[in-house]
């Protein structure tokens, strides 16, 4: 189900070429879902933590990262992205790491913002989508 809300928003909505929405990390992450009471899917996230995390923490002990965020439209709002953020957090801290990394799309750096999250470094293109790096102690 975290693939079927990844599809909806990434690919369908925002146009991510499927190749690069889905990766080998997928098979390593830890994913979180949000569903409804009757089992809806509303949203989904996961962490990547270890040598998994390595590449996106610049191989810094002790940090995970966030990623794959995403809520489908008719749940925007809700708080189901918070929930998930913070689903993320507490598998993260249930795996002794201190910090959570993560690169924002620039029209979500202010939901991470007033999650705790700040921003750094430069705007740089994922998918080409424009991104900023965004950290968070836990």
């Amino acid at each position: 189900m975290c693939f079927a809300v990844r599809k909806e928003v990434f690919v369908v909505e925002q146009g991510v070429p499927e190749d690069l929405e889905y990766d080998a990390y997928d098979d390593v992450a830890v994913h979180v879902l949000a569903v409804r009471d009757d089992g809806v899917p509303l949203g989904a996230g996961r962490l990547l933590h270890g040598a998994a995390a390595a590449g996106k923490t610049g191989g810094e002990p002790g940090v995970g990262s966030l990623g794959r965020l995403a809520v489908v439209p008719a749940a925007r709002g809700l708080g189901v992205g918070v929930a998930l953020v913070r689903a993320v957090e507490d598998a993260a801290r249930a795996r002794g790491l201190t910090a959570v990394r993560l690169g924002a799309q620039t029209h979500a750096l202010g939901f991470y913002e007033r999650l705790g999250y700040e921003a750094y470094g430069p705007e740089f293109p994922d998918a080409g989508i424009p991104h900023r790096a965004m950290r968070r102690s836990l």
